[in-house]
């Protein structure tokens, strides 16, 4: 079974990080997601706890949720 997408439907590039607020991925990521492999995707979703832990409180809360 693939690697599902961290999407949750927030999506908003926030600004000072490159980041979306939602899913904490950067845009290259996001249109990457469809072709890539599951290794790949599962590069990106390690990546993700590591950047919800540098963020703003504002960003990575609203990432968290």
């Amino acid at each position: 079974m693939p690697i599902q997408s961290p999407c949750i439907d927030i999506c908003r590039i926030d600004g000072n990080s490159g980041f979306c607020v939602g899913c904490l991925r950067t845009r290259d990521e996001i249109r990457e997601w469809k072709a890539a492999s599951d290794e790949r995707r599962q590069q990106i979703i390690d990546g993700l706890a590591q950047r919800s832990a540098t963020l703003p409180a504002s960003v990575a809360d609203t990432a968290a949720s």
